[in-house]
């Protein structure tokens, strides 16, 4: 694991009107490693998500990437940078193959022509390297695919332009027991090809099962990331639906005003904090 992380957030503030969503938020991925996004539903996660990939402008604070301070103001910010986000539907066409759906608005072309040989050798190519073996042909529809193939897909299409970081947001939602099997198992391949790893999900079996960091966001606010070998299934929990766990979290349950400003303790005071 790099020490620097590849994306680093420090202080995001972000309020929708009168409503403020992300009170003061630090956050970091590292390459070739998995960290876990957890929280309530309303606790932020998708606010951050989106901040993070240019579709949310942020009100305050400062994000880096690769240790230099960037600006992302768009999704095309994001991506020139190497971030790509896999959402929960997945934005995939069933009218169209495999290969079409991987370089949807991103064809290659030959003169006036599509380039077909060319985007379907570079899909194989992205398939392979991920170790994908489930997928017969890369001319069926995505209409025709299960869903963890579809998961698969979805994941390749992100990872096949360079891609450093990658976000997927709930990716074995609605899967069975085989096929989230599967799609764990491509979401930690993803860390050990080297990329940073942001993982969205509810499921603490998924989580404690290819996560390397957990971090917990409550009521907008970053009340832990640390070390999954460092935390247990209970005190996550307990961070989510309180926004503390013994001397993890915020320093009141309540968000009262802490050291720091914003009800959560310091690196100082709480060896699990943000760091």
């Amino acid at each position: 694991m790099s020490a620097t992380p590849l994306l680093e957030l420090r202080g995001i503030d972000k309020s929708f009107g009168p409503v403020q969503v992300l009170r003061d938020v630090a956050f970091a991925a590292h390459p070739g490693e998995v960290t876990a996004l957890v929280g309530d539903n309303g606790a932020g996660k998708s606010t951050l998500v989106k901040c993070i990939s240019g579709i949310y402008p942020t009100d305050a604070g400062e994000v880096l990437f690769d240790g230099k301070p960037v600006s992302i103001n768009s999704p095309r910010d994001a991506a020139a940078l190497g971030i790509e986000v896999v959402y929960q539907d997945l934005a995939l066409c069933d009218n169209l193959d495999i290969v079409q759906n991987m370089f949807l608005g991103r064809e290659k072309r030959s003169g006036i022509v599509l380039d077909e040989p060319t985007m379907e050798q570079m899909a194989a190519e992205t398939l392979a390297g991920l170790s994908v073996r489930t997928v017969k042909s890369l001319r069926q529809h995505v209409s025709s695919l299960s869903g963890g193939q579809r998961q698969t897909v979805a994941i390749a299409k992100a990872v096949l332009w360079n891609s450093k970081l990658v976000i997927l947001d709930e990716p074995t939602a609605a899967l069975g027991v085989a096929q989230t099997a599967q799609v764990l198992e491509l979401v930690r391949r993803l860390a050990d090809n080297g990329l940073a790893v942001v993982l969205i999900s509810h499921n603490m079996n998924d989580v404690f099962a290819v996560s390397d960091r957990i971090a917990a966001l409550y009521l907008g606010q970053m009340v832990a990331q640390v070390k999954t070998t460092d935390i247990t299934h209970s005190q996550v929990v307990e961070l989510i639906t309180a926004g503390r766990s013994g001397n993890l979290g915020l320093v009141t349950a309540d968000a009262a005003t802490g050291p720091n400003g914003n009800g959560a303790a310091t690196a100082d005071t709480n060896p699990g904090a943000v760091r």
